[in-house]
């Protein structure tokens, strides 16, 4: 596996696969493990946000289902090489942190603020980041 196919993704431990957790509004994802283990898991939606886990190993399988939040996590020794195909050519991407933290211009401190019940610093630290 030399990389070239885009939907193999190779993961070194402690890695996050591709993007921090995201949702695709498009497409639903499946994933298959080819070597390695990576810990997987998505939420739910409103109003019980439940997040589903498992750690899948070669030859496993799991479905993320369409616009819900999910993550890839190499949490293991070794790497991991996983393939990944979407439900669609156009699935799109929105990586949670990214939007909400690094908007241009930015959303208002007090919006964040309300919304993650943090006070104004916490929201200065996390804008900085991005």
């Amino acid at each position: 596996m030399d990389g070239s196919d885009p939907n193999t993704v190779f993961v070194f431990p402690k890695g996050l696969v591709h993007f921090p957790p995201h949702t695709h509004p498009r497409a639903t994802e499946i994933l298959t493990v080819l070597e390695g283990s990576l810990f997987v898991g998505f939420v739910t939606s409103n109003p019980n946000n439940t997040l589903i886990t498992k750690v899948l190993n070669k030859g496993d399988v799991f479905v993320f289902p369409k616009g819900l939040v999910h993550f890839q996590f190499n949490n293991g020794t070794g790497n991991a090489v996983a393939l990944a195909g979407l439900s669609s050519q156009n699935p799109g991407v929105i990586t949670i942190a990214n939007t909400v933290f690094g908007s241009k211009p930015s959303i208002a401190d007090n919006i964040i603020a309300k919304a993650f019940q943090v006070d104004k610093e916490t929201v200065d630290l996390m804008q900085a980041q991005f």
